[in-house]
């Protein structure tokens, strides 16, 4: 490392999420020092549809690192380098001119599920998932290509590259079109043992390689940033910027979730369940997941799509008058619906939440499911269906941790990280659901952590890691409550026992959606 970096301190970690840009400062000693949050917006034009602008998304990140200068005490001058984290499975066409022909389709599109049965019909599509790692479904980009060269072939032969959000910022930043392989495992395009495109995939999306972005390492290192940025932002031109991975990946890294029987939980809008191995794996039901975090290191689990953003919907249309009283007294809504959902019993009376409002992914990865309140009788009050949906979550997490036991073998504990983590009621409702001890680091921002730890090994700089790690300590230890085993063991049979009955029937209610 040259003079001029010993006196640079600062990691600018940059976590692209599906709600927004969070932009934080990281000191080489692991203290954050700054952080900054911009928000975006979601459009659902449709039932099927979930996108995003993504002009919207790179001015987030621009205005986010200047505030995080400007308004949040960092210095600039002080920048070491920046480092990605994203959330994956976006797609977007562009132009041969670098313009966006599409919004991003977001993981939580369903639009492409007829092509899930279709791919299985005419591609070995087993195979694909064994080599690729990316479960069959339209969170998919595979799925996605294929919805798009059917359903919109003349868009589809006019775009030039298929990216996705992060490649967008990198584009706009460098004007270079490169996915890290942490990312690119996400797409259901990627091979994970050749390290390069998988053939029948691409042959299915109907693309060749050449329309997708040059591969990378999530080490790579990317220099000589457009200078109306590098300027704006006050840095020096030249600092490095490390391509990163994807936000669920780095999560393990960053709260130290990479020891066998560690498992990392994130609930933030959605949720997963990960745990790192050594090489590929994948699960012969095909329940998991299997994404590359470095050359060595891969994480398998599952993600669900309902987690922080069915507390929202109970926020915004189940409580809004406890939500309006909260802040009438300048308390925060969420605390307040979980203060009112410990004043129920464990199981909610006889309440139970099939979670599934957005269709799921893992273990199911059926884009067809709804949410279903089961037992709901006159008794039962807001408050019941208050912690109904959050023990609701809680077994949908349980669901992906046993299909990750059966594959890794025993659980020794689990790390949290996500906005879930802040809240004390629902970390202890996760532990007693699961029945395995939870802890909680002092920061739940494990992406951002993982992205700086990612970009010290880059910079070849791993003396730092026990430093910037050693500042995240377990804050807090959640023991699973051995009285309450009985009940939660009872209704997560029942959860399993209610999906697999009502499989057929999702479908029918989607048709009367459409």
């Amino acid at each position: 490392m040259n003079g001029l970096n010993k006196q640079k301190q600062i990691i600018v970690a940059i976590d692209i999420g599906t709600t927004s840009a969070k932009c934080i400062a990281i000191h080489l000693s692991g203290r954050q020092l700054a952080r900054s949050s911009v928000e975006y917006p979601l459009f659902t034009p449709q039932p099927d549809r979930a996108e995003q602008d993504p002009e919207q998304i790179w001015q987030a990140v621009v205005t986010g690192v200047q505030e995080l200068f400007e308004k949040h005490g960092a210095d600039p001058k002080q920048v070491l380098c920046f480092s990605f984290s994203s959330a994956m499975h976006a797609l977007i066409a562009m132009s041969t001119e670098g313009k966006p022909l599409t919004p991003s389709i977001i993981w939580a599109d369903s639009r492409s599920t007829a092509y899930v049965e279709k791919l299985r019909q005419q591609y070995d599509a087993h195979g694909i998932y064994r080599r690729t790692g990316t479960p069959i479904h339209p969170m998919s980009p595979l799925l996605k290509l294929m919805w798009m060269n059917e359903e919109q072939p003349e868009l589809f032969q006019a775009a030039d590259k298929f990216i996705g959000i992060k490649e967008y910022v990198l584009y706009r930043l460098f004007g270079r079109f490169v996915m890290d392989y942490s990312l690119a495992s996400a797409t259901g395009l990627y091979n994970l043992e050749k390290r390069d495109w998988d053939e029948e995939a691409l042959r299915a999306a109907g693309i060749t390689a050449d329309r997708l972005p040059e591969l990378v390492p999530t080490t790579a290192v990317l220099t000589g940033a457009d200078r109306t940025i590098t300027d704006k932002w006050g840095i020096a031109p030249y600092t490095p910027f490390i391509a990163g991975a994807s936000d669920g990946v780095l999560a393990n890294l960053g709260i130290g979730a990479v020891e066998e029987g560690v498992l990392a939980v994130t609930i933030g809008t959605s949720g997963a369940v990960r745990s790192v191995v050594g090489r590929p794996a994948t699960d012969e039901q095909e329940r998991l997941f299997c994404y590359v975090l470095t050359d060595d290191q891969f994480v398998i689990g599952g993600a669900v799509n309902n987690g922080g953003v069915l507390f929202r919907w109970v926020r915004d249309e189940l409580a809004t008058l406890e939500t309006s009283q909260a802040r009438d007294k300048g308390v925060d809504p969420y605390t307040h619906l979980t203060g009112l959902a410990a004043e129920v019993p464990p199981g909610s009376d006889g309440l139970l939440v099939l979670p599934l409002f957005m269709g799921e992914r893992a273990p199911y990865w059926n884009a067809d499911t709804r949410g279903v309140f089961f037992g709901l009788s006159l008794y039962h009050t807001k408050k019941h269906m208050i912690r109904a949906v959050l023990e609701g979550i809680c077994f949908a997490i349980r669901s992906v941790t046993e299909a990750l036991r059966d594959n890794s073998g025993p659980i020794k504990e689990i790390r949290a990280s996500g906005g879930f983590a802040q809240s004390p009621f629902w970390c202890q409702l996760l532990a007693d659901i699961l029945g395995v001890t939870l802890k909680v680091p002092e920061s739940v921002e494990g992406s951002s952590y993982g992205a700086a730890v990612l970009a010290l090994q880059a910079l070849g700089m791993n003396e730092h890691i026990p430093a910037l790690l050693g500042q995240n300590l377990i804050e807090q230890t959640y023991e699973p409550n051995t009285e309450h085993k009985p009940i939660y063991d009872r209704l997560a049979a029942l959860y399993q026992s209610l999906y697999e009955q009502l499989e057929g029937s999702f479908k029918v209610i989607v048709g009367l959606q459409k």
